[in-house]
C-alpha cells in the first residue's frame, strides 16, 4: 500500500444545473498504479482537475496524503497542489517548439525553485543534479539529439511525461498519455512509470482508451459513469462485473 493517498468526500461539481461530478467517497492511490476508466463523458477529466485544482468543486472534501501528512486541497489552485507533489500530465500536449529538448526538460526543474527564496542560488546545482536523469529518460525514450527540437506530437508528449517525472511527483496523474503512441513506446512508457512508482513509492492513477493496457499495468480500477463511481476492484473483478460491461464494454469506448 502506498503512503500516498487522495481521498475525496462529497464532491460534487455542476455546470448549468447538469451534475458532471459526484463522488461520494473515493479513495485514490492505495493500490500503487491505478486505472479510472469508463465512457466518455463519464466525468474522468473533470475529477483528475478537481483534484489539481484546476477548477473548483460546489462542494465537498479533496485530502491528499502523503507519507503521513495530511494537506486538505480542496479549492486550492494548481501551483499549490503541484507543489504538495500531485502532478498531472497534460491531455493537450505542451508546445516544446521554443525551446530545445535539453532546455526544456532543464527548465520543467528550475521552475519549481524559482519560486523560493534561494531559488536562484540553487538553479545551478539543480541543473547539473537533473542531468543523469534528463539523459537516461531521454534515452529510454530514443531521443537521438537532445539538443534538437520536438517535431511531432507523439515526441511532445512523451517530453510532458518526462518532465512530470523529474519533479518527483508524490502522486502522478495521468490522463491519457499514451494516445497516438506506437506500442513500443507504450511499453517503455508504462515500464519507467511502474519503476518510478516501485522504487520511489509514487502512486498513479491512469486514465487510458487503452483497455488492455489498464487490465495488464494496473493493481486496481475505479469504473465511472455519470459524474460518479460505479464499480471498484481488480483487473478481473471489474472487467468481469456485468454493469460495468453493460454501461461501457459493450460501448467499445473509453
Amino acid at each position: 500500500m502506498s503512503n500516498n493517498q487522495i481521498t475525496l468526500k462529497g464532491v460534487k461539481k455542476s455546470y448549468g444545473g447538469r451534475v458532471v461530478s459526484d463522488i461520494a467517497d473515493l479513495a485514490l492511490g492505495r493500490h500503487g498504479v491505478e486505472g479510472l476508466i469508463g465512457p466518455n463523458g463519464a466525468g474522468k477529466t473533470t475529477l483528475m482537475s478537481l483534484i489539481t485544482g484546476k477548477i473548483s468543486a460546489d462542494a465537498g472534501e479533496i485530502l491528499f496524503f502523503e507519507n503521513g501528512n495530511r494537506h486538505d486541497i480542496s479549492g486550492k489552485k494548481l501551483d499549490a497542489v503541484a507543489r504538495l507533489g500531485l502532478v498531472r500530465t497534460n491531455q493537450r500536449i505542451q508546445d516544446f517548439e521554443s525551446l530545445g529538448i535539453l532546455d526544456s526538460m532543464l527548465l520543467s526543474v528550475v521552475q519549481p525553485a524559482q519560486e523560493t527564496v534561494l531559488g536562484l542560488f540553487a538553479e545551478t546545482a539543480l541543473r547539473q543534479q537533473a542531468h543523469p536523469a534528463i539523459n537516461r529518460y531521454l534515452e529510454a525514450f530514443r531521443f537521438s539529439d537532445p539538443g534538437g527540437y520536438a517535431l511531432s506530437a507523439g515526441e511532445k508528449k512523451l517530453l510532458d511525461i518526462i518532465r512530470c517525472l523529474l519533479l518527483k511527483p508524490k502522486f502522478l496523474l495521468m490522463d491519457e498519455p499514451t494516445v497516438g503512441l506506437p506500442q513500443d513506446q507504450t511499453d517503455k512508457v508504462m515500464e519507467v512509470v511502474r519503476e518510478a512508482a516501485r522504487d520511489d513509492g509514487m502512486s498513479v492513477v491512469i486514465i487510458e482508451h487503452d483497455l488492455d493496457l489498464i487490465w495488464n499495468v494496473c493493481e486496481y480500477i475505479h469504473f465511472m459513469a455519470d459524474g460518479r463511481i460505479m464499480a471498484q476492484g481488480t483487473p478481473d473483478e471489474v472487467r468481469t462485473s456485468t454493469m460495468v460491461r453493460e454501461k461501457y464494454m459493450g460501448e467499445g469506448d473509453a
